[in-house]
């Protein structure tokens, strides 16, 4: 049977491959294929998609999904960290762009109620594409994308409180204070109800899904979980994102969550496209060709706004400069709720339908240009943090080293260790040890106060900035560890690093490979790249297991190490012949024999069994309870309970396992 909703999702599908294959090849952001996907084949463009609800229901599950994902990727305790910039910051943002938004169109003559409700929509900006751009660009887990989340997460919680205040800006009758306080009581009974589904239901229950050892039934819980509780929170009046994004956090506190998030990010993906192809429909861009200076202008003002006041909120939470430009920026468009209240503004008398028509082009557009700013973004904040301003302005909140660590940084010959999470510690730790003047710095106010309870020194700030490099007296220490998982972030600071102390070994630690050549540009003399550290371990174990000698190893290790990636694609070239020494060890096995009460090797010296000259079979070590005995001498007595640790073909230790009373435990045991 012909199914409209099929045609059109296959041409979505063919004509997004195209659009964003050219987007690629012009070096444009996947979202912006998305869009002029969405533009072309909508009801304002060519008209070839007739069943627009049904794409939009397909982009609402692209942002339940987007925002799932978000939630997996943090935990409640790292959210009640966020508290500060969750009210303050989303307070300071929401208010601030209602005023400015009120006040500017009471001057323009538009009515109180009018003015003030599309400052309510103006407020809020897109969850979906700022969380998409930030993941895409590697810098959710940068100050700025944590900082955006915190509004963003507020914005959410506004929703709900901005749709009851509808009925009273369009002059129905009710009770505004009633209907907020049934709204606290049900948010309240909610986020109870998370707490205690992440604590004590969701980890157990996922521990019985597990342990069926079924991946259907583990993918299956966790959809039905997603959609289950973003259905419960708008059943409740709290918006279907905020529901996916606690739906998320529960998962989160279980220890499945990284499994999770990879068997739903093809889906993610995949819906999340929809989202950015319907937005994308409701450009007019008839509209757009007839009046390009008044939306050019109207646009402008909104992201100008928007981007301002935005940015004052971020230092209003003591970040510096460059975080409030590029949180300002990530935060500068309209967001997708904004068409959910329009469109019951519309239905209430609060909006015209021309205001409505300008209203979807002004949103449509900034949404379109954010790609394009928060990839300027960077270049701003160096420009704007250059400017003669006062320094808690360009650095922001500058914090003292704590009593136990002096009241500045060491003068020279000292590490500077940069970002404190588990690889900065650990520096910092074998630094303290090994008796090297260390100092640190991190963005994390409460990572920064624990690390001073225990004597680290360490400031709080942005290390992106140079004045408070320079505080760190990098230009006289003898190392720099740039420990951050900002890949940005971590670019600059090395750029930053090598211009002050040109003396300084840099030492930069990434994510992925692709970062190496860049970092090593901006100067950094070694680059680590946890990817390719990974798949060094692996080889070492890898080789390790057929036994291939030490050195070898570690001659071949240090040879891929210099080389990347490329050695192993042309292994073939490699003066190590690993292929060769593999292959004729193949058949050697390294298992542990247990010796039985009874068993004929019992009380008798090893050099007395001849297990070598008869069985083929060499004793490597001698596991004794909790102590080994590796290299035993023949002179070594065999004891019941003993495992000995043996090396020899299959079947010889097949044979020799009749002397030890029992069967051979499998390799590894």
């Amino acid at each position: 049977m012909h199914q409209p909703i099929l045609t059109d999702v296959v041409i979505l599908l063919g004509v997004s491959i195209v659009v964003v294959y050219l987007s690629h090849r012009a070096r444009l952001p996947p979202v912006v294929g998305f869009l002029i996907t969405g533009v072309l084949l909508g009801p304002h463009g060519l008209g070839v998609v007739q069943g627009v609800d049904e794409v939009e229901l397909l982009a609402e599950i692209g942002v339940i999904l987007v925002l799932f994902s978000v939630g997996l990727e943090f935990s409640l305790a790292e959210l009640l960290r966020m508290k500060r910039a969750v009210l303050l910051g989303g307070s300071v943002q929401v208010l601030g762009v209602v005023a400015v938004t009120f006040g500017l169109l009471r001057m323009a003559g538009v009515t109180g109620s009018q003015a003030f409700f599309l400052g309510l929509i103006a407020s809020l900006s897109s969850t979906a594409v700022v969380i998409r751009l930030l993941q895409s660009r590697a810098e959710l887990d940068a100050p700025h994308g944590r900082l955006g989340l915190a509004i963003l997460v507020y914005q959410d919680l506004m929703i709900v409180p901005m749709m009851l205040l509808i009925p009273v800006l369009g002059g129905m009758q009710g009770s505004f204070g009633g209907a907020l306080a049934g709204f606290a009581l049900k948010a309240a009974v909610v986020l109870a109800a998370v707490l205690l589904l992440a604590r004590a239901v969701v980890p157990r229950l996922l521990r019985a899904i597990v342990r069926t050892r079924s991946r259907d039934l583990f993918l299956l819980s966790i959809v039905a979980m997603c959609l289950a509780t973003a259905w419960g929170a708008a059943e409740a009046g709290l918006s279907l994102a905020l529901g996916a994004f606690l739906a998320g956090l529960i998962v989160s506190e279980s220890d499945y969550s990284v499994q999770a998030l990879s068997d739903i990010l093809p889906f993610r993906d995949l819906f999340a496209s929809f989202f950015f192809i319907s937005i994308g429909m409701l450009l007019d861009v008839g509209l757009v060709a007839s009046e390009p200076a008044g939306v050019l202008a109207l646009v402008t003002g909104v992201l100008l706004v928007k981007g301002i006041v935005a940015g004052a909120a971020a230092l209003v939470l003591r970040t510096s400069l460059a975080t409030a430009v590029l949180s300002g920026v990530a935060l500068s468009q309209v967001g997708e709720f904004s068409f959910v209240l329009a469109r019951n503004g519309l239905a209430e008398g609060l909006l015209s339908s021309e205001a409505y028509r300008w209203f979807l082009v002004v949103a449509v557009a900034s949404i379109g240009v954010t790609p394009f700013l928060m990839a300027a973004g960077p270049r701003l904040a160096r420009a704007l943090s250059s400017l003669p301003l006062p320094q808690w302005v360009r650095v922001g909140g500058l914090s003292p080293l704590p009593h136990g660590g002096g009241d500045t940084p060491p003068t020279s010959d000292h590490v500077v260790v940069i970002g404190f999470g588990l690889n900065g510690r650990n520096v910092a730790s074998a630094a303290r040890v090994a008796g090297v003047p260390v100092v640190a710095i991190d963005m994390n106010p409460t990572i920064v106060a624990a690390a001073r309870t225990e004597g680290v020194p360490i400031l709080f700030g942005d290390a992106t900035q140079r004045p408070m490099l320079e505080h760190l007296r990098v230009g006289t220490a003898r190392v720099a560890v740039v420990a951050i998982s900002d890949a940005a972030a971590t670019r600059m600071i090395t750029a930053q690093l090598r211009d002050l102390a040109p003396g300084c070994r840099i030492i930069a630690r990434t994510r992925h490979l692709s970062e190496v050549e860049p970092l090593r540009d901006a100067g950094a003399d070694v680059v680590i790249p946890e990817e390719l550290e990974t798949s060094v371990e692996i080889v070492a174990r890898l080789l390790g297991v057929y036994l291939v000698p030490r050195r070898e190893i570690e001659a071949f290790l240090a040879e891929l190490r210099a080389g990347g990636y490329e050695m192993l694609r042309t292994a073939a070239s490699t003066s190590l012949s690993l292929s060769d020494l593999g292959g004729s060890l193949t058949d050697v096995e390294i298992t542990t024999l247990r010796v039985r009460e009874g068993g004929s090797i019992v009380g008798h010296r090893l050099a007395d069994t001849d297990l070598r000259r008869l069985y083929g079979v060499s004793v490597l070590a001698i596991r004794r309870g909790e102590e080994t005995i590796p290299n035993p001498g023949g002179d070594s007595v065999v004891e019941a309970g003993d495992a000995l640790v043996v090396l020899g073909l299959a079947e010889e230790i097949s044979a020799a396992s009749a002397l030890f009373g029992g069967e051979a435990d499998p390799p590894g045991a």
